[in-house]
């Protein structure tokens, strides 16, 4: 069904494409998607102590304003993270800024953080009881001089709303942003939101998004920050702006993030060196060219506790975790396992 109907949403700009998506989402156009898979204990989990039915979240970048995160729950999601939100309103980057690499499987955005605004977004959430775990991904203006204050702002507007806050640090079209990766700038950041959360009086879990561009050792120093900053989970990975040498495709020279099919392995193998160096201290929720059954598969083995996409659903279409599900199933019980959690780290990826 999906795949007659590809041919003709590649016609559109891919900006164009997304925007009708979440149009049609929002207008509760969601495909009867027959799940044979709910509540398969093969699945089953929990992240910050709420019961998931799957282990498949929504990434980052497809919901950015928080308008359609219950449509995405319909179509099977177990956990859905909206943003990333600023604390004011921005545009983003010029157009054109969303690159469709069809031979490659993959994106290449610069959009620059294009959102409606903290105070705008919380009130929709106000109004619209998320039916399932809501996490809300969120980051500095891009003018801002004063980035670690503006993560405080989001922290205040949305910690009574969300289920997780992910502080982003890692998004490849924010000038400076990857600079929260040096030791001293990220353990700051870290130590000023502990601090907050504290004056707020809350618990909400503290997540945190990371680059796929970094070498061994600023991963050692990522994973003693974040232990020592109590962080409960890390996401490995945000999309890159290297990998380029093997696309095929002619907008591979575009400037921004890539994600999807290309990166695939080499956040496989990050995932594999935060999981040996972390040892179930953090939970781990992996990103990055998740698209199947084997890609959640070895993203599960690597060491990752939970997988989230976005790029997959946009070539697979919007049945993609109820496809991910039947094929994970598969492996799963070839295995002879009772639950996805028995696999998670039992491969060593190099």
């Amino acid at each position: 069904m999906f795949s007659n109907l590809r041919s003709l949403i590649f016609k559109l700009d891919p900006e164009t494409a997304h925007n009708l998506a979440i149009k049609s989402l929002k207008f509760n156009f969601v495909p009867n998607i027959m799940d044979e898979d709910k509540n398969n204990p093969l699945f089953e989990t929990d992240l910050f102590n709420k019961k998931l039915d799957n282990p498949i979240g929504m990434a980052a970048g497809f919901d950015k304003n928080a308008e359609v995160y219950n449509s995405l729950f319909k179509l099977g999601f177990g956990f859905v993270e909206v943003g990333t939100i600023t604390p004011f309103k921005q545009y983003g980057n010029p157009k054109p800024r969303v690159f469709r690499l069809v031979e490659d499987e993959a994106l290449i955005n610069r959009l620059g953080f294009n959102n409606q605004g903290a105070r705008k977004i919380v009130g929709r959430i106000r109004r619209n009881n998320p039916a399932g775990l809501l996490g809300i991904n969120i980051g500095p203006n891009k003018e801002s001089n004063e980035k670690i204050k503006d993560y405080i702002e989001c922290l205040k507007i949305f910690h009574n709303e969300a289920d997780y806050i992910t502080i982003n640090i890692s998004s490849p079209n924010t000038e400076n942003l990857r600079s929260f990766h040096e030791q001293t700038k990220l353990n700051h950041l870290l130590e000023t939101i502990k601090k907050e959360k504290i004056n707020l009086n809350s618990k909400i879990p503290i997540v945190v998004k990371v680059s796929p561009d970094i070498n061994d050792r600023e991963i050692q120093m990522i994973c003693d920050v974040l232990i020592g900053n109590s962080v409960d989970a890390i996401i490995v990975s945000n999309s890159s702006d290297s990998t380029r040498e093997e696309l095929k495709n002619i907008l591979g020279h575009q400037k921004g993030g890539l994600s999807g099919k290309p990166i695939e392995v080499k956040s496989t193998q990050l995932i594999n060196k935060f999981y040996t160096i972390l040892n179930g201290r953090i939970k781990i929720i992996g990103v990055g060219g998740v698209d199947s059954g084997k890609s959640a598969y070895e993203k599960f083995l690597a060491g990752a506790n939970y997988v989230q996409l976005y790029t997959g659903m946009v070539f697979r279409g919007p049945n993609i975790v109820n496809l991910i599900k039947k094929e994970l199933k598969e492996l799963l019980l070839s295995d002879g396992v009772k639950n996805f959690k028995e696999i998670i780290g039992n491969k060593k990826f190099t």
